[in-house]
């Protein structure tokens, strides 16, 4: 594997505006693999990423080689974020206002395994202590083992997320739909989550 020297970026407000596009297609690739199948929609992606642009505590923090963007990553406020996840903690007597949420974290299959997650993780949570928050988490989809569409050799992200610092949260789970690759209308998915308290 050659070594590959990735610049990253942290985008806020109007210069994550720019950044959208080439976002959105980054999320459309990536999101399309096991094991979220996930159909995306340019239009719906751009609007679903401006509402970071928005948040006035989130950032992006966007991976590049070169000119070409080949990561991402999200996190923004818990109490910014969208009600089913602040409602998911604070049904547990978890205050929102302590986390950091964690929306997404995407690279291209040929970055992967160079250090890139791990540096997303550290600018995010850098990100969240400049916020004066206590603690993050995310939310990662949730397959059967035995799914007939699991890729043969599919390694899944725990043992990486365990060595970040996050431990599974069983007892907190978040619904979201989307429309999965071949389907025609969108469908339920559980998430679960994982968290790190304190940072």
């Amino acid at each position: 594997m050659e070594p590959v020297h990735l610049r990253f970026e942290t985008l806020h407000g109007d210069r994550l505006r720019a950044w959208l596009p080439r976002l959105a297609g980054l999320r459309i690739a990536v999101f399309r693999e096991w094991p979220y199948l996930y159909e995306g929609e340019a239009g719906y992606e751009e609007t679903y990423l401006a509402a970071y642009a928005d948040s006035p505590g989130a950032a992006v923090i966007a991976a590049l080689d070169g000119d070409r963007t080949v990561g991402c990553a999200t996190c923004q406020p818990m109490a910014e974020a969208t009600p089913r996840v602040r409602d998911a903690f604070a049904a547990r007597g978890m205050d929102p206002a302590r986390w950091c949420y964690f929306g997404e974290s995407v690279l291209l299959p040929d970055y992967r395994g160079r250090g890139a997650g791990v540096r997303f993780f550290e600018m995010r949570e850098a990100h969240a202590r400049g916020l004066g928050l206590e603690a993050a988490a995310f939310c990662a989809v949730t397959r059967n083992d035995n799914d007939p569409r699991r890729p043969a050799g599919y390694v899944p992200l725990d043992a990486f997320w365990r060595k970040r610092g996050y431990a599974r949260r069983a007892d907190i789970s978040v619904v979201f739909d989307w429309r999965e690759v071949g389907d025609d209308r969108a469908t339920l998915h559980a998430l679960g989550f994982w968290a790190k308290d304190p940072l």
